[in-house]
């Protein structure tokens, strides 16, 4: 049975702000390649971490009130302006230090929210520091037109002080990536918070990596409230836009579809297994690095690539602050692993009830629960230190034999629909 140009459609199809769509299969070819029936399932599940941005669901058109040309005409007489009179819309602040955006915590439920801040509270904290408040320094992040907000992003790292001010009030600079853990992922209003920190971390690292011209070498300067830069030098005046660097991540299942290969790396915490990945050359399609970074790291031969589903990544190192991770089900032609030791540390085949033992929601949540809490520590001036890999211990205090990232990453989806394709998300 062939797919319908209808279903192939729909299989492709991105997912949408508050749901994505997982594909799974029983199994897609025999090794003479003639194709096995394909049985496609849609799944409803809540957005990605750090997918699903409630201010961003699309761009305002240049002539609407508050798109990032108006709104940046608006802020440059707000901050030339003496007056203190309330405005509509407001404009909220975000500041982030080296990365990490301003927190805070509320005690019930261990929960976090973003730090923002008025424009006139951070015209009163950045008034003596060595961070200008300027139109050039803060980043246009989104209009809300049901709360009337138009929201901002501005690097304070180098405004010393401000951690001490911010902190007397309850705030504190907290790491991207424990605010991705101690996210509830079935809460959409602290998942859409969390997408709003990762859309402006990426902005505002990638500022920050180009601030010159690659062309000529001369500075560049943020044009449209920060959305591109463009070259300073008037004989090149090229316009530069934040890049997105595509990586692809891949769950290789085998031809009987009873077992996936998961792989470590060096840097993982103990015990943990995932799903192989890596970034996509130039001249290269989705399918093809698939297929190569599947051969160069575990030396399985790749032949059916089914899109999965995608996630922004802005959790990545500075240098590269705008991954976009594309998820696949690979299905293998070979079974004989080689692994290359100098990118993994092992990789194995897993059958389908080992894996279904590393998706255990305990481990999740106590997880979780312990990244919330050290949040709303560090937000009391109390921060301690944290053994990352004990936070993955079941409440029984007994260790899982192996576990898989948890669902605020796409491997996790990518393992989760196969190993059980009845269950939804909010079962965890």
């Amino acid at each position: 049975m062939s797919m319908t140009n209808d279903e192939k459609h729909k299989a492709m199809s991105p997912f949408s702000p508050y749901s994505i769509t997982g594909f799974l299969s029983k199994s897609l070819f025999k090794p003479n390649s003639q194709s096995y029936p394909l049985l496609l399932r849609t799944m409803s599940i809540n957005s990605h971490a750090f997918a699903g941005n409630p201010i961003r669901s699309r761009t305002p058109k240049p002539s609407e009130p508050f798109s990032p040309q108006s709104a940046l005409q608006t802020l440059k007489s707000l901050l030339l302006s003496q007056t203190h009179e309330p405005i509509s819309p407001d404009f909220k602040v975000l500041p982030f230090r080296k990365g990490r955006p301003l927190a805070g915590s509320t005690t019930e439920g261990l929960k976090w929210h973003l730090g923002w801040l008025s424009l006139g509270e951070c015209k009163a904290y950045l008034e003596n520091s060595e961070v200008g408040l300027s139109d050039d320094s803060l980043v246009y992040l989104g209009w809300n037109h049901s709360e009337d907000v138009v929201y901002w992003a501005i690097d304070v790292s180098d405004a010393s002080g401000l951690v001490n001010e911010l902190g007397a009030k309850g705030f504190c600079f907290v790491e991207l990536r424990t605010l991705m853990v101690a996210t509830d992922w079935a809460d959409s209003k602290a998942m859409g918070e969390l997408a709003i920190a990762g859309h402006a971390r990426a902005l505002l690292e990638w500022h920050d990596t180009a601030r010159f011209c690659g062309y000529c070498g001369a500075k560049t300067v943020p044009m449209e409230a920060g959305k591109r830069k463009q070259c300073s030098n008037e004989l090149c005046k090229k316009r530069i836009y934040p890049r997105v660097d595509p990586v692809v991540i891949m769950l290789v299942i085998d031809k009987e579809n009873d077992r996936a290969l998961l792989s470590r790396q060096s840097r993982f915490v103990p015990r943990m297994w995932s799903c192989l990945a890596g970034f996509i050359e130039p001249g290269e399609s989705l399918e093809e690095a698939v297929r190569r970074e599947t051969w160069e790291e575990a030396g399985i031969e790749v032949g059916e690539v089914v899109y999965h589903s995608s996630q922004p990544w802005p959790v990545g190192p500075s240098s590269m602050p705008c991954q976009l991770m594309v998820g696949f089900f690979a299905y293998a032609k070979s079974l004989e692993i080689n692994v290359d030791k100098v990118e993994l540390e092992d990789a194995k085949w897993h059958n389908r009830e080992d894996v279904k033992k590393a998706l255990t929601s305990a481990e999740y949540r106590k997880a979780q629960k312990t990244a919330a809490a050290k949040v709303e520590q560090m937000c009391k001036g109390v921060e301690k230190g944290q053994n990352l890999s004990s936070d993955f211990n079941v409440e029984s205090g007994e260790l899982a034999p192996m576990f898989v990232p948890g669902p605020f990453a796409i491997a996790h989806h990518l393992i989760s629909s196969w190993a059980n394709p009845n269950a939804s998300l909010s079962n965890l």
